[in-house]
């Protein structure tokens, strides 16, 4: 604590002078008028390009983007947010509390970064966030002369002022969420107009979520044509709710796939044999470990079942991979908690955000697996076109900063993964929530008893209550129990979120409850008295006490925890939050160990007292960090073997490049994806095998880099003399006319991974072949 104490002291008064002249420039920067803004703007470019430094020109630049905000939004920026700003713009990660304006704090920076005319990107979490944001605050970047645009899923849209769509085309851009949401921003999607991915990165600032812009960077490095590329430079970026990304996220890796072989029919065949066989006989699982092993009871029913004589037999192997897939979606995958079944396909849930992750697959066959358990159409498995972990994604950018309002328990991961200091900066206003101590019961019963006479007394004043759930199947559990109580509610979760804005805007009305998952913690502001706001109203509900936040269980994360209770408290609102808990949750279950059975077995109070224990509270932080501890050491994991693939994958990408550049062939930048699909491939084949000479008392990750890197040499010998042999024959065998064709027509991957293109079709090329015979090849 003293240490972190002396960290922030030290940069408060290292950027104190910085602030003061700020704020000395506002009298002056007030007194003009429009159009001087816009030539100040102009001027502080034309500054930079005549080799004044970014630093010699931020308090002009911030206080620029001060008084815009001032004039467009009738928002002030506080000295607490140009703080956050410096922070931003040193390469730091800013941990504001909610409702404190990190939206607003982030303009500051990506104004001053965006003056060098090499782009600032913005990351969000979410797709609806990056174009509320788009509008919202493009709004002060419009008045000082400078162009901002966001992505959206397949294509870009760009903030313009004069844009109106015509009668009847708004509402396929616009979704009735954004129209209840972004009401005060956005009507029917004006203000946003089309625009391709490249005219998107060519804007002086580029909002998207940390998807849109690493899949652009692993697109542009598939690409045939060098006009086709859309990302220039990675040169400043901020990302929001930092933690979301940086850490929750970045265990799993971004993957560019395609359909491959038929294998639908044995998922569908194993998802059958796997229902038949029972949990601690024929197999054993590990929740903590999210693994799960047959016995040897096990598989002597499996090789009766399959009539084979033995399963372990090299030409059965890929039949083992399918058995174990298909075990672990029936024990580890469960539906609504980690995903959804919506139209007949599995969606995946972020276990982070609540949200639907649309779109996204698991990868290894889980996926199949778990259609194939829920009887869906059970889709092709898939083969990788290219990779990358979304640590090395954003080690891409020669600097980086984020905010979040939860950054100091991983300060540790963050300085040593990404080298981000984290600095903690002090609210405007002063926090007066009222954090109440958990309530911890012996059984869910109890605890849900609890939590409903809880919520009667409060709702009976008139207090408005928020209600986090750690999935959607609690989610909708606590739901049913309010109705049976006869308590008018709404509920929140990935099913419903098309209702996510309206829902929000009347969680701070008096009276209101609100039962949500994890989508109802990070980013969500819940305004006293509803939104748009009612003074009276906000009255009502401060003297209830304001919002009141009730968590049923604790999360994986201490930081999701600390997210939910951030919804109450905001910018020196009254609020108050408190855990109820059950000594049967699952955290408590899987992690609590021996001793909370123990202690199960020998309390004998009523149900319905809550256990006062030191001994309990000591057990869930030490779970927390158990699971956050087994979360850092699968993220450290994937960036140890990634990092090994990421020098072979600039390597190639750089190679990839020069051919573009100098002689863009497409029929030899095939050759090289293929090779480099082909090792990709078997440099997963052998992660998976040198796990095993670990038994042999040889570390895994070094195998891994010794025989990965013989094999990326491998790679490049193959290639050379491929190009040696092919390389004359395939320029003397074109004629100019369709070379200029092959120059000027690229096949994107990206179409038939969407299945615009089938193999048998005529390849778009124009050469009159299939396109298995030609640009499929």
């Amino acid at each position: 604590m003293i240490q972190l104490l002396s960290k922030f002291f030290n940069f408060e008064r290292k950027n104190s002078k910085i602030i003061e002249t700020i704020n000395s420039l506002e009298p002056e920067i007030s007194a003009l008028e429009e159009s001087d803004i816009l030539k100040e703007s102009s001027a502080l470019k034309a500054r930079l390009q005549n080799k004044l430094s970014l630093e010699e020109i931020l308090p002009r630049a911030f206080a620029l983007v001060r008084e815009t905000a001032k004039r467009v939004l009738n928002q002030r920026h506080f000295d607490v947010q140009l703080l956050g700003g410096l922070a931003l713009h040193q390469g730091k990660i800013a941990e504001m509390r909610t409702g404190e304006g990190k939206t607003l704090a982030a303009t500051l920076p990506a104004y001053l970064n965006a003056l060098s005319g090499k782009g600032a990107h913005v990351v969000t979490v979410n797709e609806y966030l990056a174009k509320r944001d788009t509008v919202w605050m493009g709004q002060i970047y419009h008045a000082l002369g400078l162009k901002v645009a966001c992505l959206v899923h397949e294509s870009a849209l760009l903030y313009d002022p004069h844009f109106k769509f015509p009668e009847g085309e708004a509402d396929k851009i616009a979704s009735q969420k954004e129209k209840e949401a972004t009401a005060a921003f956005m009507i029917h999607g004006e203000f946003l107009r089309p625009i391709s991915r490249k005219e998107a990165y060519q804007t002086d600032i580029t909002y998207g979520t940390n998807h849109e812009f690493g899949f652009d960077y692993l697109r542009d490095n598939l690409t045939h044509r060098l006009e086709d590329k859309v990302q220039r430079e990675h040169h400043y970026a901020i990302i929001d709710e930092v933690d979301s990304i940086l850490i929750d996220e970045a265990r799993t890796p971004l993957i560019i796939s395609a359909p491959d072989a038929e294998s639908s029919q044995f998922y569908k065949t194993f998802a059958r044999l796997a229902a038949q066989l029972k949990k601690d006989t024929d197999y054993l699982v590990d929740e903590k470990m999210r693994s799960v092993d047959i016995t040897a009871e096990g598989i002597d029913k499996v090789e009766k079942t399959l009539n084979i004589k033995n399963l372990y037999e090299p030409e059965n192997l890929r039949l083992t991979h399918y058995l174990q897939e298909s075990l672990r979606a029936k024990e580890l995958f469960l539906r609504d908690r980690d995903y959804v079944v919506k139209s007949s396909e599995i969606i995946i849930v972020d276990q982070f955000t609540g949200r639907l992750m649309i779109g996204r697959r698991y990868s290894g066959g889980l996926h199949q697996a778990i259609e194939a358990k829920e009887g869906v159409s059970v889709q092709q498995e898939s083969r990788t076109y290219a990779s990358i972990s979304i640590q090395n994604y954003f080690r891409l950018y020669k600097k980086l900063g984020g905010m979040t309002g939860t950054a100091q328990t991983s300060a540790e991961e963050f300085h040593k993964v990404y080298n981000l200091e984290v600095v903690s900066i002090p609210t405007h206003k002063q926090m007066i929530r009222e954090d109440l101590p958990d309530l911890i019961y012996k059984t869910r019963e109890a605890k849900y008893e609890a939590i409903i006479k809880d919520i009667k007394e409060r709702h009976a004043k008139g207090q408005p209550i928020l209600i986090g759930t750690v999935s959607i199947e609690k989610n909708e559990e606590l739901g049913k129990e309010l109705s049976r109580a006869g308590l008018p509610h709404e509920i929140l979760n990935a099913k419903n979120n098309e209702r996510e804005g309206a829902i929000i805007a009347q969680a701070g009305k008096p009276g209101a409850i609100t039962v949500a998952t994890n989508m109802a913690g990070r980013g969500v502001d819940i305004i006293l008295g509803g939104n748009p706001p009612a003074p009276e109203e906000a009255e009502k509900v401060k003297q209830t006490g304001g919002l009141h936040v009730i968590g049923t269980e604790r999360h994986e994360s201490r930081r999701i925890d600390n997210q939910l209770r951030g919804r109450a408290g905001r910018q020196g609102d009254s609020g108050s939050s408190q855990f109820f808990l059950s000594l049967e949750d699952d955290l408590m279950r899987i992690f609590g160990g021996g001793r909370i059975k123990s202690l199960m077995q020998t309390l004998k109070m009523p149900e319905d007292m809550p256990i006062q224990a030191g001994m309990i509270n000591r057990v869930i932080s030490q779970a927390q960090s158990k699971v956050e501890g087994m979360n850092f050491d699968a993220r450290k994991h994937l960036l140890e073997y990634d990092d090994v693939l990421n020098k072979q994958r600039i390597a190639i990408y750089k190679k990839r490049q020069e051919i573009l550049t100098s002689n863009p062939q497409p029929i030899i930048l095939s050759a090289l994806d293929m090779f480099w699909m082909n090792h990709l491939e078997n440099m997963e084949a052998l992660q998976e095998s040198v796990r095993l000479r670990a038994y042999g008392q040889h570390d895994p990750l070094v195998e891994y880099r010794r025989e990965g890197y013989l094999m990326f040499q491998e790679l490049l010998k193959n290639f050379e003399t491929w190009v040696k042999e092919n390389g004359s024959r395939i320029n003397a065998n074109i004629s100019d006319d369709s070379r200029i064709v092959a120059n000027k027509i690229s096949v994107d991957s990206r179409d038939f991974a969407k299945g615009k293109i089938g193999r048998n079709d005529p390849c778009p090329c124009g050469s009159g072949k299939k396109y298995k015979k030609c640009h499929g090849r």
